[in-house]
């Protein structure tokens, strides 16, 4: 049975360094240094190695909580039930991938210390979280990032959801990369974990408001704040949202969080009027189509309906094609891929339009009808309005961006984009104006004088700031009449 929630939100009493722990296999684990705590426990390094202490690289932690705590129990009971290695492998090779993003489970037990009874589980080590990341860069990650990290979570959602469980509360707080592969992404923190479909059977559909607004406010699920159990739909629903963060800084209810019911009211429009409500509110128009599609595609799904993952992560994957970018390629975190989209994060109420980028040769999507027939269908929890399938006009916007650190006015920077054409056209006209009204020429003139006035408009051609295009070829002609005149 769970333990009763007693505990909950209670930090236990640390663990001294170099306690020796056994998990219910025999196994002995030595500990470290504390790492990090969550809300309700505390995480060290970790080594099986007990006869020497534990090293800052261990590739081991320990999570430890007091027993009456419930969260690490339910975390502990998905890894017991649905997260064996043995079963994970298998499903990496029926699904080609190389990576799941569901950290080695690799023990549990209990153990006392100053009269307390604590809960332990070895987990594999991971490394920096997304929303440290997210913050280091300006809170905007760029495009291709955003699709990568969210194909790969349907997988891992895929995973989950085939193993009667849903994580219910995804968010970049509990999204670590690998510790010895940056590239990769993990899910963790499973103390929210729910299994919505025991032994095949789903739950039924049922409002509780009395549980209404559970998980992270930012992201939970419209069915969550109704108080409806979690489901497949809802954790598709919270990936969405965070796509939507990710790729554009800010969600449309972030200035309202500490009103629940207003949270749900904005969320509840954003997804009656999709695909508008999405395009609209990216800065910079069309990034923000596959999020759009893929939510629409979520918000079509009935309560105990399983989602299309492949649809869903076609969607996806189409975006990354687009510019060349593989789902599982190396992921860009850098400063600068990230800076250049800052304005997201406080972007100004005046908008101007876009520059038209360089066309880009972008390969037609040839998905079958019925892959995409979620986009055409209604919703499952509207009967008034159906989503339209075409596609709407587009529209460009770019972001007033603010500068960090304001400085003085550039006013090199306002000066109009340098333009060749328009230079050499404006520096023709004035070279025809020298030839034909200042001083009329005519190779027919005689005398070699070099100071004559044919000679004095040669010279102003080839040296004058406003003809310098031409100077070399008149240099040459110079020299050419120079010579015939010597001849003759």
């Amino acid at each position: 049975m769970p333990p009763k929630d007693r505990g909950r939100g209670k930090l236990p009493v640390p663990l001294p360094r170099d306690m020796i722990l056994k998990d219910t296999e025999g196994k002995v684990w030595r500990l470290g240094s504390q790492i990090g705590h969550g809300g309700f426990g505390l995480i060290y390094l970790a080594s099986p190695q007990t006869h020497v202490p534990v090293e800052d690289d261990a590739v081991h932690v320990i999570k430890v909580e007091y027993l009456e705590n419930g969260p690490l129990f339910s975390e502990l009971k998905f890894y017991q039930r649905a997260a064996k290695q043995e079963h994970i492998r298998k499903w990496m090779n029926l699904k080609k991938i190389r990576c799941l993003g569901i950290p080695v489970f690799w023990g549990s037990g209990l153990a006392e210390y100053k009269g307390k009874s604590y809960r332990f589980m070895v987990m594999e080590r991971l490394g920096e979280d997304l929303q440290r990341i997210f913050e280091d860069c300006g809170r905007r990650f760029k495009k291709e990032t955003v699709l990568q990290l969210g194909a790969r979570m349907l997988d891992t959602l895929e995973y989950i959801h085939e193993n009667e469980y849903v994580h219910g509360d995804i968010k970049a707080a509990n999204l670590l990369l690998g510790y010895t592969n940056p590239h990769e992404v993990y899910l963790a923190d499973y103390g929210l974990s729910y299994r919505y479909c025991p032994n095949g059977n789903h739950k039924q559909y049922q409002e509780n408001p009395r549980k209404g607004h559970n998980g992270t406010i930012e992201f939970t699920s419209v069915d969550a704040h109704k108080g409806v159990a979690p489901s497949r739909r809802g954790d598709l629903e919270i990936l969405g949202y965070c796509m939507l963060q990710w790729l554009c800084g800010k969600l449309p209810w972030e200035q309202n969080l500490k009103d629940p019911v207003a949270v749900q009211t904005a969320k509840t429009k954003l997804m009656d009027e999709l695909p508008d409500s999405v395009m609209e509110w990216d800065s910079s128009g069309s990034s923000c189509s596959e999020i759009s599609k893929f939510l629409a595609c979520v918000y079509g799904l009935a309560y105990d309906e399983k989602p299309k993952y492949q649809v869903l992560k076609k969607i996806l994957l189409d975006g990354l094609e687009s510019s060349g970018t593989r789902y599982d390629g190396p992921l860009e975190f850098s400063a600068a891929a990230c800076t250049r989209t800052h304005c997201a994060a406080k972007v100004s109420k005046v908008r101007l339009p876009k520059p038209s980028p360089k066309p880009v040769q972008q390969k037609q999507n040839t998905v079958k009808e019925e892959e995409y027939n979620c986009l055409s269908r209604p919703h499952a929890r509207v009967t008034h309005r159906q989503f339209q399938a075409e596609e709407k006009p587009v529209k460009f916007y770019a972001a007033i961006q603010e500068t960090e650190h304001p400085q003085k006015k550039d006013t090199a920077r306002e000066l109009p984009p340098f333009d060749p054409q328009a230079t050499f056209s404006e520096s023709k006209k004035k070279h025809n104006q020298l030839l034909t009204t200042d001083h009329p020429l005519s190779l027919q003139e005689t005398g070699s004088d070099i100071t004559s006035p044919s000679m004095s408009i040669i010279f102003r051609l080839a040296f004058t700031d406003e003809t310098y295009h031409y100077s070399i070829a008149i240099l040459v002609l110079l020299l050419l009449i120079l010579l015939s005149l010597y001849f003759l």
